[in-house]
Parts: C-alpha cells; sequence; structure tokens
C-alpha cells in the first residue's frame, strides 16, 4: 500500500513499526459545539484508513483525543478557550458542555458508519502526564517560563517547519491574521505549553502544577494521550489538513524533544470540504450538520458516498446540487445492487479477483473513487448473483455505505408494494367488469376498460387462467 505523507510529502510504501500492532492517532474534535460536515469529512476518511489496513490483515490500536480544554479561539496562543466561550454561549458548566457535544459528535459518527476508535481520551483526564512532559522540556532547555506561562523554545530545534517551507516574515504580527504578538514569547514561533492564571483569570478548569495554577496548552495534549497511549512510537497521525500548521508541527517539535527520537513515520491529512464562497465553518454561513442534512431528506449516507467520491488530498466543494447528484448515484448503485438474484454458489477464485481489483485502487494513496468502481465491476462480473453479492458485501466492510442492508431493504420494499398491487380493490374490479363485458360479448367495453387502464399505468395479460396485470415501467 502507497501513502502520501506529509512529512516527505511524496507517496511512499506503508511499512509499520512493529509486525504485531500498528499505531495510528487522530486529532480529534474540540467539544464545544456540533461537529459540521466539513469537519466530519475527515473522520470519515480516516475511518475508511483504518477500516481498510485492518482489511489488509493490520492489528490497529487507533487512538483519539476529545480537546475539553487549552484550545484556544486562535491556533497561535491567543484569543479565549473555546470550551469557556461554548459554556458561556450556553450557560453551563464547561464539562457540561463538553460531555454534551461529546455525545453528539459520536451520534453523527454513528449515523455515518465512523467506527469508534480503540481509546478515546479526554485532555482533562492527562493533566499529570502533560506537566511530566513539560516538566522533562524544562530539564531538557527545550522549554522556559515567562509571563508565568511556559513556552516551547523553537529556536533549539534544528528544523522547525517540518512539513512547509513557511518564510519567516510570513508570521509577522499583522501579516498572518491568527497571530497576535505574545511579549513573552523569545521567539515569535514559539508556542505555550502551560498557562497560568497569570494569563486568564477566569478559566474555568484549572490544576495545580511546578509553575502555579493553570492549564495545558492545546498543542501538549496529542503528544501526551499519544505517548500515553502508544508508547514512544507512533506509525500514523491523522487530521485534517489546517492542523498541518501549527498543531502538527508543534507536535513534532515538543514529542521529538521530549522523547530523544523520531516519533511518527506518516503523516496523512485530509484536505477541506469548502463551499462555493470557501473555507466551510462553524462561523459563516449556514452551519452545515448531519442532523440539518437529515431534516433537509438526505441520508447520512448520501453525504458519505459524495466524501468517497472524491479523493482525500484533494478539495471538495459542497453545494446542494453536488449533492444531490450523489444520492441519485448512490441510489441507483443500491437498485443495481437489489437487482441482483442471489442465486448459485460463491466461485471463490472470482471473489479473488474481484478483491484485488478493490485492493489495486485502495492500496494507491486510498483511492475510494476506485474502491466504489469496484463495487460496481463486481456487479458486472460474469459469476453467480451469489458472487456479485458476496464481493460487495466483502468491499463494504472498507467502504460502509450499508450497501447489503439497504439494497434488501430496496427489495423488500419493492415485494410490498407489488404484493399491494395484487390486491388493489379498484383495478380488481375494474378486471371483473372486463371480464363480466367479454361474457356478454360486449367486446366494445371490455377494450374501454382495458384502454381506460393502461391510461393510468395498468398493463392486462391475459392467461389460461385468467386476466392478469402489472405497472407499466414509467
Amino acid at each position: 500500500m502507497y501513502l502520501y505523507n506529509s512529512l516527505s510529502r511524496k507517496k511512499e510504501l506503508f511499512t509499520p513499526n512493529h509486525p504485531d500492532v500498528l499505531k495510528m492517532y487522530t486529532c480529534g474534535p474540540t467539544v464545544y459545539h456540533f461537529a459540521h460536515i466539513g469537519n466530519l469529512r475527515s473522520y470519515i476518511m480516516e475511518d475508511v484508513l483504518e477500516k481498510y489496513l485492518r482489511y489488509c490483515g493490520y492489528n490497529v490500536k487507533r487512538v483519539m483525543n476529545i480537546t475539553d480544554v487549552g484550545h484556544l479561539t486562535s491556533d497561535a496562543d491567543t484569543g479565549e478557550d473555546k470550551m469557556l466561550k461554548g459554556a458561556r454561549r450556553e450557560h453551563k458548566t464547561v464539562l457540561e458542555i463538553a460531555q454534551y457535544y461529546t455525545d453528539a459528535f459520536f451520534a453523527d459518527c454513528d449515523k455515518l458508519n465512523i467506527k469508534r476508535p480503540d481509546v478515546v481520551e479526554p485532555a482533562t483526564h492527562c493533566v499529570d502526564f502533560f506537566i511530566e512532559i513539560i516538566t522533562r522540556l524544562l530539564e531538557k532547555g527545550y522549554a522556559y517560563l515567562a509571563g508565568g506561562n511556559v513556552y516551547f523554545d523553537t529556536s533549539k530545534l534544528e528544523k522547525y517547519y517540518v512539513f512547509n517551507d513557511f518564510n519567516a516574515e510570513d508570521l509577522d504580527v499583522g501579516v498572518r491574521e491568527s497571530v497576535e504578538e505574545d511579549t513573552n514569547k523569545r521567539n515569535k514561533n514559539d508556542f505555550v505549553l502551560w498557562f497560568t492564571k497569570s494569563k486568564f483569570e477566569d478559566q474555568a478548569l484549572k490544576w495545580d502544577s511546578p509553575w502555579g495554577v493553570g492549564y495545558p496548552g492545546w498543542h501538549i495534549e496529542c503528544t501526551g494521550i499519544s505517548i500515553k497511549n502508544l508508547g514512544e512510537d507512533l506509525d500514523i497521525h491523522c487530521g485534517g489538513i489546517d492542523n498541518a500548521f501549527p498543531h502538527h508541527t508543534n507536535e513534532i517539535a515538543q514529542s521529538e524533544s521530549y522523547l530523544g527520537h523520531k516519533w511518527c513515520n506518516y503523516w496523512f491529512h485530509v484536505h477541506h470540504l469548502n463551499t462555493p464562497e470557501g473555507k466551510m465553518s462553524k462561523s459563516k454561513g449556514e452551519f452545515l450538520t448531519v442532523s440539518l442534512l437529515q431534516e433537509k431528506g438526505y441520508d447520512p449516507m448520501a453525504y458519505r458516498f459524495f466524501c468517497l467520491q472524491g479523493h482525500y488530498r484533494k478539495n471538495l466543494v459542497f453545494t446542494w446540487e453536488n449533492l444531490d447528484n450523489a444520492a441519485a448515484a448512490y441510489n441507483k448503485l443500491i437498485e443495481k445492487i437489489a437487482a441482483v438474484d442471489p442465486e448459485g454458489e460463491v466461485d471463490e477464485a472470482v471473489l479473488a479477483e474481484l478483491r484485488a481489483r478493490f485492493c489495486k485502487g485502495m492500496d494507491a494513496d486510498l483511492n475510494t473513487s476506485l474502491g466504489i468502481t469496484s463495487v460496481l465491476d463486481a456487479l458486472k462480473a460474469k459469476a453467480s448473483g451469489a458472487t456479485k453479492l458476496a464481493a460487495v458485501a466483502d468491499i463494504d466492510r472498507v467502504l460502509s455505505l450499508n450497501l447489503i442492508a439497504a439494497a434488501a431493504s430496496k427489495r423488500e420494499a419493492r415485494r410490498l408494494a407489488e404484493a399491494a398491487e395484487e390486491h388493489d380493490p379498484e383495478i380488481e374490479a375494474a378486471l371483473a367488469a372486463r371480464a363480466a363485458a367479454k361474457k356478454a360479448k360486449n367486446f366494445a367495453e371490455a377494450d374501454r376498460i382495458r384502454d381506460e387502464l393502461k391510461a393510468k399505468g395498468i398493463e392486462i395479460i391475459d392467461t389460461p387462467q385468467g386476466a392478469k396485470w402489472k405497472r407499466i415501467e414509467a
């Protein structure tokens, strides 16, 4: 399998560190509001990656953090804590807000068939370990105290910008909107490891530390939660492309300084879901959630299908028209699967060939569009219906589009509709009147009834056992 590695900026053959377990870390949500569908695009693609790795035989252990403290409204360590902002907005405590939106996040994940990671750890559960890491960074000379806060000293690194070759002036105060001057910093790229009450007197969640009462910075939590649950090396770190800088850049800086060696081999970044106006966010335009899609009559699987039609490393543009097109394509695919007669035996040789086609596409940097194409290939295969359906079910272990269940539901709905039509009283009465007219040799009346039913979309078929009827396909 070849994956694009943001660290090397090229596709690489994926090779895990250990034969017995593949360690995967996912940046989780900041639980101060509902996740919008742009956030969830990242989790859908990370879910596909995890499921495909398991499909390939890897024993995956996946860890996700829940940010319930320390993420400020600017990623550059300025503004107020997003959790505190959410608590004020809804007149609840920070912990009440965190629990409510954590539950809402996983409810959305369930609707989208996103598997819950093996370990889900809130930041507030790990503060003692964060303090331990920060203490070690201070002892090793990678951090310093200033203005009551603890900062990471980026000047001690041989290379800080590991994902992109930024120009230093790009981060000048006033040049980049999100960066405000912090006079405590020795270098403008330095970032906060620990805030004290000297910065935010009204912070809701605070802990004792060697540097005073305060709370951890956002970046330290992913380092701590990953090392606590996965050890000192990591195979794959996932997140949205907007996390590459500064969040993931800072994670690498502090993790490798703390550990003294390389930390993570592969970085998997999912690109943005945009609207025609630009990047989707919670603060502008219509707040697009999974619940809103459902209120408008969309199956969440149509949105998952929409995401899988595109490549994770390309920006995807959301419009209602684009979603309508995806929903139509998804429904058409379900119709095709529902039309397959599950006859015959499963041909294992053909099934293996269809699996190999699926893997060929997915091995090329998780090309989910080709993954969907492989479902169509299975339906076109010269094989028994049982083989085709076995291949679709096998592929859907990864795509998770409810293909077999949705097709079965479609077949059952059709069967019930046909059963109801077989006993339609109005049509049965018309057939009886036609039969009576024919018996009385009133053929003009019989023809009139036939033509009247045909105009209503009903075709009469005369058989030795009597007249039958069926709906005329549009």
